[in-house]
């Protein structure tokens, strides 16, 4: 699955922790935490002041680090040691015969990965601050062990946490809008559509980290996704998500500007029933809404589906709610949905918001944002529109442009077993703002009779890897298949989706 080998899936400095921890370390104990939500409030990926984070990915995390490290195992143990010390002779510059090899045979020897992880069930939702999971080994020859896998486990989980979590945050914004302008919320589930593939900096993050969307949207063109969830959640249903025949550029470019009309008749004849989105903008947006719909009406209207005018440039808040800066009565200052109605009308609900006729539809996904989304919803109910009437590709500019500090991600030793005596571990540096501050001693993750997940620190081991209330989950590399930990996936969206 991977060139490198599990043994080097770590920063290069870990390399040497194990000769610079005390002789007498029997055990460590860190957590993982999302310390602050700031990067994502500052990026536009967070409104109403909610700095809730969604932990998800940790089954496909465990999968993959269980693969890696039973593939380190089952190598020959002269390879390994081979390797390893070449390794620090041609990269670190150290001799040798000065390379520890013995801890290095005895894990291999031991033939498993000897660390417990205690986590919160996947699509539970907390606040930042509150522990999400720790680590710690089970074997006390290993301790080192607990933080050497802190880069792979980091790696391998803060992006489905971050799409998650962002995921989540639109869900909230369309869920508000509904309650307000709209009879109901069905629409919500198809509101927002991942088109985020082609931005994303790997395949990996298209299989592993997209299926974060897919805990609160059911539509997706971020294929890989779909097989990544498939493959890692039990009970996950491809037919239960979807999305619809699209044209592109390519398409419309390949009838010819002077055809364009020609070719939206012809998109409509080969798609006579469901839905078909037609890319509108590749010329004259304006012209395609007051001139070539309405040309088109009786065949959109005698459709057994809906026709999807998709626009792809300019800004989405005018060019869908319209241009209060434009020439009053112009296209540009009705904007899309204002056109659409006058040309092919629609209802009005019960809370006096007007519905288009389900004959005709818009789609925008590209430079969507989650403020941008709020603004064309909130423009679109001063104008008498529900937010129904509009879905929003959501691309890789919302999923892609984050880090591991979105949600200040990290994971800190903070307990620890030395010659038998427990003793606290924790960090304060004094030129920091207090986000770095980590916990200290052993903690564990508790919930309030309202649901809330709070940490408590200070504990005794006992009590932060065995406590009979804990909110927190555990897999044991030596003792649990992979099988183990995966929920359900219709259990993991519902208590993702409980939480808004």
């Amino acid at each position: 699955m991977y060139n490198t080998p599990a043994l080097f899936a770590a920063d290069s400095y870990k390399l040497a922790h194990a000769d610079m921890y005390p002789e007498n370390m029997e055990l460590l104990f860190s957590t993982w935490v999302p310390r602050s939500d700031k990067i994502a409030r500052q990026s536009g990926r967070q409104l109403d002041g909610d700095n809730s984070v969604v932990f998800f990915g940790i089954s496909t995390a465990l999968i993959q680090m269980q693969e890696m490290w039973d593939e380190w195992f089952g190598q020959d143990v002269e390879d390994v040691l081979e390797e390893y010390a070449q390794f620090h002779k041609d990269f670190l510059k150290v001799p040798a015969t000065q390379v520890q090899l013995d801890r290095i045979d005895h894990l291999h020897t031991l033939g498993y990965l000897p660390i417990k992880v205690l986590y919160l069930p996947e699509g539970t939702v907390t606040k930042t601050g509150v522990v999400q999971l720790a680590v710690y080994n089970t074997h006390e020859d290993f301790a080192w062990v607990t933080n050497y896998v802190e880069s792979l486990l980091s790696l391998l989980l803060w992006k489905s946490q971050v799409v998650a979590s962002i995921a989540r945050n639109y869900r909230k914004e369309c869920e508000k809008w509904a309650t307000r302008t709209c009879d109901d919320n069905l629409h919500v589930d198809w509101q927002c559509h991942d088109f985020s593939l082609r931005g994303l900096d790997a395949f990996e993050a298209a299989e592993t980290g997209q299926v974060g969307h897919l805990l609160y949207f059911n539509g997706t063109d971020t294929l890989p996704a779909l097989f990544g969830a498939r493959a890692n959640y039990p009970g996950f249903q491809i037919a239960d998500y979807g999305s619809v025949p699209a044209a592109e550029h390519s398409v419309m470019c390949a009838g010819g500007q002077a055809s364009e009309l020609e070719t939206f008749e012809r998109l409509l004849k080969h798609y006579p029933s469901g839905i078909v989105s037609i890319v509108s903008d590749t010329w004259n947006f304006w012209d395609v809404l007051t001139k070539t719909l309405p040309t088109l009406k009786s065949q959109i209207m005698s459709r057994d589906g809906k026709a999807v005018i998709r626009p792809d440039s300019g800004n989405p808040v005018d060019i869908i709610a319209g241009n209060l800066d434009a020439e009053p009565g112009s296209p540009e200052y009705k904007g899309a949905i204002q056109l659409l109605w006058e040309v092919f009308g629609g209802t009005t609900n019960s809370k006096g918001f007007k519905v288009l006729d389900s004959h005709i539809g818009l789609i925008y996904g590209d430079s969507i944002t989650l403020e941008r989304a709020s603004d064309i919803f909130d423009r679109l109910a001063k104008k008498g529109f529900a937010s129904s009437n509009v879905v929003l590709g959501i691309g890789s500019f919302t999923y892609q442009h984050n880090t591991r500090d979105t949600y200040g991600f990290a994971m800190k030793a903070t307990g620890g077993i030395f010659g038998g005596e427990e003793q606290a571990l924790f960090k304060d540096p004094i030129t920091d703002d207090g986000i770095k501050r980590s916990f200290r001693g052993f903690v564990n993750t508790f919930q309030d009779d309202k649901g809330e997940y709070y940490t408590v620190d200070g504990l005794t081991f006992d009590e932060a890897s065995n406590h009979p209330e804990s909110a927190f989950v555990e897999f044991d590399f030596n003792i649990d298949g992979i099988d183990a930990f995966c929920d359900l996936w219709d259990e993991i969206k519902e208590r993702a989706r409980a939480v808004l």
